[in-house]
C-alpha cells in the first residue's frame, strides 16, 4: 500500500505549546533486541484548561501509563500511530510512561540504535519520539536526570549529557550510572551511548580559572588517532572563549565516535556523537583535508554548546539560527587555525584559502539547490519532512546571512551584536528575527538613521540574487561612477505562479576596489575615509556611486572576499581578468578574476564539442604567470592554479551538457599540463625537496602537499611519460595525502594495468581500516572510466554495506553525484533509481539525499532530460515510498 502523503507543516501556523516541562526522569534498561524506557514526565499547563497533552511516538510499544501514580486503562488516552493523547485535569502532574523500543531493528539510525557492539543515539531533529513518547519539539525545554542500567561486560561505559552523579554495581552482572545535566535542552540534544571504547582525555583550564574534562572516545585500537580530534577540542574551546569570550559551561565535554552515522556530528549537550570520519587520523590513514575536515567539524559542534545550545531553535524552521550561525563560527575558526602563527599577507593568503573553499562549496550545493525545485528561502515556509531540509541553503547560504551582517557590522561590532542575542536569549527557544533584532540594535547605534528591516528578506527569500554592475569613468573630472542593479528570478514553487510575484530588493553589502592599468590598487574615498576597498550597501534595485580623483579608467575588482552570496554580472574583457588574476591585491578577487578566465575557456571548449578548440595564449601566460609568482603561498597558488571541477562548469553551461563539461575540462588540463610541462616539473620537484622527512597538518606543509599533488596531476594530464612520477610517489609515500595524490592521478591518467596494480596494492594495505576502505571505494566511483557494471561489481565486495552510511556515500552517492560520465546514460539512471529504492527501505533519510541527485533534471539538455525524468517517475511509483523520499521526487517532478 502506498505510503501517504506527509502533511505540509507551515511556518505561520505554529503554537506554542500548551504545557511546560519542568524536570524529566529517564531510566533506561539497555539491550539491543529491547530497551525498556520509562520515562518519569512532570508537566505543568501552559495554555487553557482542556488543552490536550500530545505526545509524539514511533516504532514504540506501549507498556503502561501512570498519571499522579494512577495507572491509566486504554480508555483513558488516545493511542494513535504517532500520537499518544491525553486530556488531563490537573494544572501540575506527573506522567510515568514505560514503552519499548528495539535497537538492533533500526536500520533508520534515528532514536536508539546498534553499531558494531555499541549503543547509540541520534535524535535530531525527530528521533526522541523512536526512544519514548515525549513531547518531541524544541521548544519544550527540560532539565534532564537520566539512569542507564545494562550489563557491564557488554557495557562497560555508560554516557548521556551532562555530569555523572553516580554509578553502581547491580545484581546479576549489570551497572547503572546516573547523569544529570544541569542545563535546559530539548529532547533532540538528548544523547545516549553505551559500549568498550578507548578514552583520550585533557583537563583544561578555563580563562576562569576552572577545570573542565575533555574526552574523546573510540573503538578499541583506535585510541592513537584521536589525538588530533582531542587537540582540535581543545583549541575550539580557547578559540570560542577568546574571540566571541563564550566559556566552556560544563565539568566535562565528550566527544564519541560511531561506525554507523547518518550526518557527520551531533552536538548533544556535553556529549557529541561524531561519525567516525571527523574522529580518527594519522598520517598513514588520513588526508590533509581529513585533518581540515575534523578541526572544523569538532569547532563546529563544540560551538554549538553556545548556538544552539544555550540558545537554540523556537521551532524547525528556525534551522538556519543555529546551523547558519555556527557554519559561520566554524570557518571563522578554520580560517584563524590557517593563518596562526602566520603574519601580513602570508596570514591574510591563508585566510583567502579557507574563504576560496567555503565559496566553491557554496557554489557547486546551493547555488543549484537556489535554481531547482528544492529551492527554500533559508527560513523555509513550509516542508512535509523537516529531515529533507538540513540543506546547503540552511547551513552554507545561512552562513553567508550571517557573514553579511559581520561586514555591515564589523568585528566588534559582530561580536556586541551577538553579546547582546546571550544577553536576551540565554536558556530559551527563538527565532531568526530575534538574532537580527539583537545584531540590529547595535547597527542603528552605529549607524543612526539606518536599521535592518531591508536585509530581513534574506530569511524570506529563494533564490540566488544577481547583481549588474555598470561602470562610467569620465576623463574630464577624473571620476568614477559605479552602478549596481540587483534582481532575483522566481527560484522553486514560485515558477509555478502566474504571473510571477515580484521579488523586493535585498540588502546587499558589495566591497569594491578599483585597479590602475599597471596593476596597482587606486584609493578610494567613501563616507569620509579612503581606503583600497570600499563597502557599498545595496538596498534599492539600483544606486550609483561617485568616486573622485581617479587619474585613469580603472579596471575594478568586484565582491571582494565574496562579500555577499549573489552572483555579479560584469562585461569586461578577458585582458582586465589577467590582470586581476596576476595583480589584485584582495586575494579571493584575484582567485576569482583567475576562475573566471578559465571558465571563458571551458564554455568556449564546450561549445566547440569533440574539435579540438585551441587554448586562448592570453590564458597560457597568465597561468604561466601564477605559476612562476614567489610572492604567493603555496596553498594559495595551489587553489589560483585549480581549474573549476566539472559540476561547476556543468553549472555554467545551457542547457546543462555534462558530457560537454567532462569533455572540456579533461582537454583543458591536458593542454595547460602539456604546455607549461617544465613549470609543472619544476614545482613538483621544488615543493618535493622542502618536504620534511617529518608528516605534519601544519597549513604550510598541507600547502606545500596541496601544490605538489597538483603539479602531479597536470603532469599525468599532459602526457602518460610522467606515470613515473606518480608510480614512485604511490609507493614510497610516508603519508596518506601523498598516496592518494598519486593514486588518484593513477586512477585518471595511466594505463588500466597500472591502476589495477596500485588499487590491489592499497587494498592489501588497508583492508581493516574501514575509513580508508571508504577512500578506495570513492576512487574507483569517481575514475573516469568507472560504469555501472563496476559500480555493481564493487556492491558486491564483501567490503561494501548498503547498511553503513559512510559506506553508501563512498561508493554510491560519489558515482550518482560526482561522476558525470559515468552517470548520466539510461543505465546510469536506472542505477540510480535502484539504489534510491534499496535504501528507501532501509534508511529513509539516506535515501532522500540520494534523491536529491537529479533535482534540475528540467535544465539538462536531450537526451539526459528524458533519461533522468524517466528515472524519478520510476521511484515515484514505487507503492511504499518513505514520506523523505516522496516529498523530494514529487517537487522535483512540479518543476
Amino acid at each position: 500500500m502506498r505510503t501517504e502523503t506527509a502533511p505540509t507543516i507551515t511556518r505561520l501556523d505554529y503554537k506554542p505549546y500548551p504545557y511546560r516541562l519542568p524536570a524529566v526522569e529517564l531510566l533506561f534498561d539497555l539491550d539491543p533486541a529491547q530497551t525498556t524506557v520509562r520515562a518519569t514526565l512532570q508537566f505543568e499547563r501552559a495554555g487553557s484548561q482542556g488543552d490536550a497533552l500530545i505526545l509524539n511516538g514511533e516504532d514504540l510499544e506501549l507498556l503502561s501509563l501512570v498519571l499522579d501514580g494512577k495507572p491509566l486503562s486504554s480508555d483513558e488516552y488516545e493511542l494513535a500511530d504517532s500520537t499518544l493523547t491525553l486530556y488531563p485535569e490537573q494544572a501540575r502532574f506527573t506522567l510515568e510512561i514505560t514503552s519499548l523500543c528495539r535497537p538492533a531493528d533500526n536500520s533508520s539510525l534515528m532514536g536508539l540504535y546498534v553499531s558494531g557492539d555499541q549503543l547509540f543515539t541520534q535524535c535530531e531533529a525527530e528521533g526522541f519520539r523512536r526512544i519514548t513518547w515525549f513531547p518531541d519539539r524544541p521548544d519544550v525545554m527540560a532539565r534532564y536526570r537520566v539512569h542507564l542500567r545494562a550489563d557491564k561486560k557488554r557495557y562497560p561505559l555508560l554516557l548521556s549529557n551532562g555530569n555523572l552523579v553516580a554509578q553502581q554495581d547491580l545484581s546479576e552482572g549489570r551497572h547503572e550510572a546516573i547523569w544529570e545535566d544541569p542545563h535546559l535542552k530539548p529532547s533532540y540534544l538528548f544523547a545516549l551511548v553505551a559500549g568498550d571504547f578507548e578514552c583520550r582525555e585533557h583537563t583544561l583550564t578555563t580563562r576562569s580559572g576552572r577545570s573542565a574534562l575533555l574526552q574523546v572516545y573510540s573503538d578499541r585500537g583506535s585510541g592513537a588517532k584521536t589525538a588530533w580530534a582531542l587537540d582540535c577540542l581543545a583549541r575550539s574551546v580557547r578559540w570560542d572563549e577568546q574571540r566571541f569570550g563564550l566559556a566552556l559551561d560544563l565539568d566535562r565535554f565528550m566527544v564519541v565516535a560511531a561506525r554507523d552515522f547518518n550526518m557527520g556530528a551531533m552536538e548533544n549537550k556535553g556529549l557529541n556523537i561524531f561519525n567516525s570520519a571527523y574522529v580518527l587520523a594519522d598520517k598513514d590513514t588520513a588526508t590533509d583535508a581529513a585533518y581540515r575536515a575534523i578541526e572544523a567539524v569538532i569547532g563546529h559542534e563544540y560551538f554549538h554548546n553556545w548556538t544552539g545550545n544555550r540558545v537554540t531553535c523556537r521551532d524547525w524552521f528556525q534551522l538556519s539560527l543555529k546551523e547558519g550561525l555556527t557554519v559561520f563560527r566554524d570557518q571563522e575558526f578554520s580560517a584563524d587555525m590557517l593563518a596562526q602563527g602566520l603574519e601580513g599577507t602570508e596570514a591574510v593568503s591563508a585566510r583567502a584559502v579557507k574563504r576560496i573553499d567555503d565559496v566553491t562549496t557554496l557554489r557547486i550545493a546551493q547555488f543549484p539547490e537556489d535554481a531547482g525545485p528544492m529551492a527554500h528561502p533559508i527560513r523555509p515556509e513550509s516542508y512535509q519532512e523537516i529531515g529533507n531540509f538540513y540543506t546547503a541553503t540552511v547551513y552554507e547560504k545561512g552562513a553567508e546571512v550571517v557573514r553579511m551582517q559581520h561586514t555591515l557590522l564589523g568585528e566588534a561590532g559582530f561580536r556586541a551584536g551577538l553579546d547582546e542575542y546571550f544577553r536576551r536569549h540565554d536558556g530559551q527557544a527563538v527565532t531568526c528575527d530575534d538574532f537580527v533584532s539583537a545584531m540590529e540594535s547595535v547597527y542603528s547605534q552605529r549607524n543612526p538613521g539606518k536599521d535592518l528591516q531591508v536585509f530581513r528578506r534574506w530569511y524570506n527569500q529563494a533564490g540566488t540574487p544577481r547583481v549588474t554592475v555598470t561602470l562610467s569613468w569620465n576623463q574630464a573630472t577624473q571620476t568614477c561612477s559605479i552602478t549596481l542593479r540587483q534582481r532575483c528570478a522566481p527560484a522553486g514553487i514560485e515558477k509555478l505562479q502566474d504571473p510571477p510575484v515580484a521579488k523586493p530588493p535585498l540588502h546587499i553589502p558589495f566591497a569594491l576596489g578599483l585597479l590602475g592599468r599597471d596593476g596597482r590598487s587606486l584609493a578610494l574615498s567613501h563616507e569620509g575615509k579612503s581606503a583600497e576597498t570600499v563597502l557599498l550597501e545595496l538596498t534599492e534595485a539600483q544606486q550609483t556611486w561617485t568616486f573622485e580623483n581617479i587619474p585613469e579608467a580603472p579596471v575594478p575588482s568586484l565582491l571582494r572576499n565574496f562579500s555577499a552570496p549573489v552572483m555579479v554580472e560584469f562585461d569586461r574583457p578577458d585582458a582586465d581578468l589577467a590582470l586581476l588574476a596576476q595583480h589584485d591585491t584582495d586575494p579571493f578577487a584575484r582567485w576569482e578574476a583567475g576562475r573566471e578566465l578559465a571558465s571563458r575557456q571551458l564554455l568556449k571548449m564546450v561549445s566547440a564539442g569533440a574539435s579540438q578548440s585551441t587554448v586562448d595564449p592570453l590564458f597560457i601566460d597568465t597561468w604561466r604567470s601564477l605559476l612562476q609568482d614567489d610572492n604567493i603561498t603555496d596553498a594559495y597558488k595551489a587553489r589560483v592554479l585549480s581549474l573549476p571541477s566539472e559540476k561547476e562548469l556543468l553549472e555554467k553551461t545551457e542547457p546543462l551538457d555534462p558530457l560537454g563539461a567532462v569533455r572540456a575540462c579533461r582537454e583543458l588540463r591536458g593542454a595547460l599540463g602539456k604546455q607549461l610541462a617544465p613549470l609543472w616539473q619544476k614545482t613538483y620537484q621544488s615543493t618535493l625537496a622542502q618536504a620534511g622527512s617529518e608528516y605534519s597538518p601544519d597549513p604550510v606543509s598541507a600547502g606545500k602537499r596541496a601544490l605538489k599533488n597538483l603539479a602531479l596531476s597536470y603532469l599525468m594530464a599532459g602526457g602518460a611519460e610522467f606515470g613515473r612520477l606518480a608510480r614512485e610517489q604511490y609507493y614510497g609515500a610516508g603519508n596518506m595525502t601523498d598516496r592518494m595524490g598519486a593514486l588518484s592521478a593513477l586512477m585518471h591518467y595511466s594505463a588500466e594495468s597500472e591502476r589495477a596494480a596500485a588499487l590491489e596494492h592499497f587494498y592489501q594495505q588497508w583492508q581493516q581500516d574501514p575509513l580508508v576502505m571508504d577512500k578506495w571505494f570513492s576512487l574507483q566511483a569517481t575514475a573516469p572510466d568507472a560504469t555501472v557494471e563496476t559500480m555493481r561489481s564493487l556492491m558486491l565486495h564483501p567490503a561494501f554495506s548498503l547498511r553503513n552510511p559512510n559506506r553508501a556515500r563512498a561508493l554510491i552517492f560519489q558515482f550518482c553525484m560526482n561522476n558525470l560520465q559515468g552517470i548520466h546514460n539510461v543505465q546510469g539512471y536506472d542505477f540510480w533509481a535502484d539504489q534510491v529504492l534499496a535504501l528507501n527501505s532501509l534508511n529513509p533519510e539516506v535515501a532522500a539525499r540520494l534523491a536529491r541527485a537529479f533535482d534540475n533534471w528540467a535544465r539538462f539538455a536531450e537526451p539526459q532530460r528524458s533519461g533522468m525524468r524517466a528515472a524519478l517517475e520510476q521511484v515515484q511509483q514505487h507503492p511504499e515510498l518513505s514520506r523523505n523520499v516522496a516529498e523530494i521526487i514529487s517537487k522535483a517532478l512540479k518543476i
